[in-house]
């Protein structure tokens, strides 16, 4: 829903309006006659009120296949929910929209205290919430500050969103997923398993900050999308929110085989602003394909026990078939650090238009990996590197002492070299392997009844 001028002058009238004394149902009422407000805007703005719930399962704020439109007003919500009901559908939310309603929300405040008590959420196909110059602020566990599924979408522009429980992304998503638009604000995290951003939907973040104090700082599960415009991510995760990896990681992709993702290729792009992690590696990619792109952002790992990039198995997926598959495309990148490649597997690495990888690459040597540099692009060994396929120009990579073997060969400096990409595992062999585990293809949720 777009704002238009007039729109705008009618919030302003209505807030002067408030100001002077007109509050409560007074303030309301002013909304409902405003003159010609149905030819500005059909509903008119109810702009002044409070909105409070305190039953389980209920909302403060509800659009059912309706347009509302809500301006300054406050929210707050207590009382728990658990399970799917919740996650998937909006149960126990705040502020909820569903059934294909349009929501607009501006200038609000929100507050829950509640387990799986979302504060913002939109549910299902042809539902939208605009979402803007706004505060959102969730305690309970399960408690995203903007929740997304079943196909819905979410536009946010300039809001101050904190999650402070467990499991409690600030930029949430779950099964059935849908599109995330965020434009400036700042958005952070103190819970375990909370990362700034849980993608099972297609999420863009626009000129934003974003922090974490115990959590990655972006997850992204199956076949889904993050993308951050010139955004300054600083991620320090602490703790872990499972036993199934050994290691800590600003940006993790997977593929939990919950069936609350598509099987597929998983995409993460950072373009401008910065990644800063203070603990672990940079990415971390494990049994799903994945898609990184980085160009000019800014990336320093604190940590200097941490790697840049690690693709290997852990504990989700079939055990024997649930590597990490990365195609990592880089222009005018600075890459500093290792990047490991276990024997389940694979790393095409592009370095592109200037782009510098400082490090060593499949020290071990277990993984299929292919490198190629090209456009001005420069790889600066710190260690005896390991890879199956190279393609590069005669000035392209500086061994700095070390050794770099290519497909059993060892490499000598100042050489070109013609070699091709590496292949993946199918993804067919994903999808096996979940239903074989008793999981079937994870997609959008059936209806709510």
């Amino acid at each position: 829903m777009k704002l238009t001028t007039k729109r705008f002058a009618l919030i302003a009238a209505l807030l002067l309006l408030t100001d002077r004394g007109l509050t409560g149902c007074t303030a309301a009422r002013a909304a409902e006659t405003a003159p010609n407000a149905p030819a500005i805007y059909s509903p008119a703005p109810t702009a002044g009120n409070s909105y409070t719930d305190n039953t389980d399962g209920g909302h403060a704020i509800l659009a059912d296949g309706e347009n509302a439109f809500y301006a300054n007003v406050t929210v707050s919500k207590t009382g728990n929910a658990e399970g799917d009901e919740a996650d998937f559908y909006g149960e126990n939310a705040a502020v909820l929209a569903q059934n294909g309603a349009e929501l607009n929300l501006r200038e609000i405040s929100v507050t829950t205290d509640g387990a799986h008590a979302n504060a913002v959420f939109s549910y299902g196909e042809g539902t939208v919430v605009d979402v803007a110059d706004s505060t959102i602020t969730t305690s309970g566990n399960c408690s995203g500050g903007l929740m997304t599924t079943g196909g819905g979408t979410m536009n946010a522009d300039n809001l101050v969103v904190h999650t402070s429980g467990n499991s409690s992304a600030a930029i949430r998503s779950d099964r059935g997923g849908g599109t995330v638009n965020v434009t400036g604000g700042t958005y952070d995290t103190a819970g375990v398993g909370s990362p700034a951003i849980y993608s099972t939907a297609d999420i863009t973040v626009s000129d934003a900050e974003l922090s974490t104090t115990a959590s990655q700082g972006v997850v992204v599960e199956g076949k889904n999308a993050v993308t951050l415009n010139n955004v300054s991510l600083t991620a320090s995760n602490t703790q872990k929110n499972s036993g199934k990896s050994p290691w800590y990681q600003a940006v993790m992709i997977y593929q939990s085989m919950s069936g609350d993702a598509d099987e597929g290729t998983a995409s993460f792009t950072a373009r401008g602003g910065s990644i800063t992690n203070l603990n672990g590696d940079i990415f971390f990619v494990n049994n799903t394909r994945a898609v990184i792109n980085l160009t000019a952002t800014q990336i320093v790992n604190d940590d200097p026990d941490g790697v840049f990039l690690r693709a290997a198995a852990a504990g989700w997926g079939k055990e024997g078939r649930n590597g990490g598959h990365v195609e990592l495309y880089t222009a005018a990148q600075t890459l500093e650090g290792d990047m490991l490649v276990d024997e389940l597997s694979t790393l095409n690495l592009y370095l592109w238009d200037g782009s510098v990888l400082t490090g060593a690459v499949n020290p071990a040597d277990e993984g299929a990996v292919y490198v190629e540099l090209t456009d001005g692009a420069r790889w600066v060994l710190t260690g005896d590197s390991h890879i199956k396929s190279l393609k590069c120009e005669p000035d392209s990579i500086d061994l700095n002492g070390f050794t770099l073997t290519v497909d059993g060969e060892t490499y000598i400096e100042g050489s070109t070299s013609e070699g091709s990409p590496v292949e993946y595992v199918q993804e067919s062999e994903h999808l096996a392997a979940a239903q074989e585990s008793g999981h079937d293809k994870g997609g959008k949720p059936p209806k709510k009844k």
